[in-house]
């Protein structure tokens, strides 16, 4: 496929640009002055059989959960290259599986990233978008563990680690077996200031059913150490909408928001969950009803503006089309 033409930065979807804009450039690669471009100088997994080998040999070495294919790149001045060590960014190309507009998939997490950043406020790991040589799309996030002096890493733990579970005790679910309660109370635990960590976590939960996320899983959500060593919610990772791709469970964790939830009124009334679901949730998380009232109203109020973001970006016009129909839904039900 050819290069496509670039005429919003890739990172932040701001127009005028036609390629990274200084902005992106400081966030992404660590100054405003950097010239890295938004074209890789290699092309995807599967192009040739040595590109190919070359891949799997750096997939071997690093330990990123998840199903998608990731990589490993390390920046090097103005350059990303492959590498299996010291790596920086982790690239998402779009991967082999049977989904729907499979090819928007690094458009997908790249929009609902931006969107909740700059529509909500949530603190996310910088990313944009970027291009194999052939014009094939991926997705770029930066690292975010690693210390700015290079003396190590953050100390980061999901919630899956945190709960203790592991494929050898539950199989392949055990990322999926608990509720966003069961998060919250882990918060109480472990997190600095825990009464904010919730609220944090609140929005960004009520945020992954706006955009109909649900592959929301325990190693969706991490705390991360900070300079004094305490541990606060890590940056926003793996937002996407997997409605776009397949028909999955409104949320993914198997215990739902809370264990019963579905006996609560509106969500037995409609069968889908509600503001009211939520509502019920901060109640038993011990969030204040106002303070929990607003942020859904938040969500619900700027979905305008999640809308006009999603105009801009690099999903291809028949999955935009879809895109803001799903919000649009959420929106709806968020309202109730």
């Amino acid at each position: 496929m050819p290069l496509p033409e670039i005429n919003v930065c890739p990172s932040t979807l701001r127009p005028g640009f036609n390629t990274y804009s200084p902005a992106a450039q400081a966030n992404l690669f660590g100054s405003r002055n950097r010239k890295v471009s938004h074209v890789l100088p290699f092309g995807p997994p599967g192009k040739n059989s040595a590109l190919t080998r070359e891949y799997n040999e750096k997939r071997k070495h690093i330990s990123i959960s998840g199903v998608q294919e990731k990589y490993s790149l390390r920046q090097e001045k103005n350059s990303l290259l492959l590498t299996d060590t010291h790596g920086t960014h982790i690239l998402k190309p779009v991967p082999a599986e049977r989904l729907e507009w499979v090819n928007d998939l690094p458009a997908n997490e790249h929009v609902s990233m931006q969107i909740a950043r700059q529509v909500y406020g949530i603190r996310i790991a910088e990313c944009g978008m970027i291009f194999f040589d052939n014009g094939s799309p991926a997705y770029l996030t930066k690292r975010f563990d690693h210390k700015p002096d290079g003396s190590g890493k953050y100390q980061l733990e999901d919630f899956a680690t945190l709960m203790g579970k592991s494929p050898e005790r539950e199989r392949e679910n055990f990322k999926y077996n608990a509720s966003y309660l069961d998060i919250v109370t882990l918060i109480r635990e472990y997190a600095a200031a825990a009464p904010v960590v919730v609220m944090e976590f609140f929005r960004l939960l009520v945020y992954n059913y706006f955009i109909a996320n649900g592959d929301a899983h325990l190693k969706n959500f991490s705390l991360i150490e900070t300079n004094q060593g305490d541990f606060v919610l890590s940056p926003a990772y793996d937002l996407i909408c997997t409605r776009l791709h397949l028909d999955d469970h409104h949320l993914a964790l198997h215990d739902g928001l809370y264990d019963g939830d579905y006996e609560e009124e509106t969500y037995y009334k409609m069968g889908m969950y509600t503001g009211t679901s939520f509502l019920v949730f901060a109640q038993k998380a011990a969030i204040p009803e106002k303070v929990a009232s607003q942020v859904i109203k938040d969500i619900v109020s700027r979905a305008p503006q999640a809308i006009e973001l999603a105009e801009r970006s690099f999903l291809s016009a028949e999955a935009k089309e879809r895109y803001i129909q799903i919000l649009t839904q959420r929106r709806q039900l968020l309202s109730q």
